[in-house]
């Protein structure tokens, strides 16, 4: 059996949810060509997108990834949210995560550099 278990949060189901209906909402809204329709059903979906974030960064979306048994159960909050998963793009958004140290320097600190190793 798989030990990735991708999907089962509170997050993923009550964004999938909200998505649902305003995904039914815009196909309502092309059937009957209403633009408050079609406008509602698109705010809906963008909602469904900001709630889904939101839970996700309370602890209730769990990370990619492999996680023990205990983590499966839908109702498990995952601790690590407050710091950020490594590789997530939600947290990234929110100022979480890991963050890599570039190589990179700024101009003034390499030019010190240059000057000091004789070049």
């Amino acid at each position: 059996m798989s030990q990735h278990d991708e999907g089962h949060t509170v997050a993923g189901w009550t964004g999938t949810a909200i998505a649902t209906a305003g995904s039914g909402l815009l196909g309502f809204g092309v059937c009957t060509v209403s633009v408050p329709a079609l406008a509602g059903g698109g705010a809906v979906c963008a909602v469904s997108v900001l709630v889904t974030w939101c839970l996700h960064l309370a602890g209730w979306g769990k990370p990619p990834g492999p996680r023990s048994r205990a983590q499966w159960p839908l109702g498990v909050r995952d601790t690590a949210a407050r710091t950020g998963h490594a590789g997530c793009v939600a947290c990234r958004l929110a100022g979480r995560g890991r963050r890599v140290a570039s190589a990179l320097q700024p101009r003034g600190e390499a030019q010190a550099a240059v000057s000091e190793a004789g070049g």
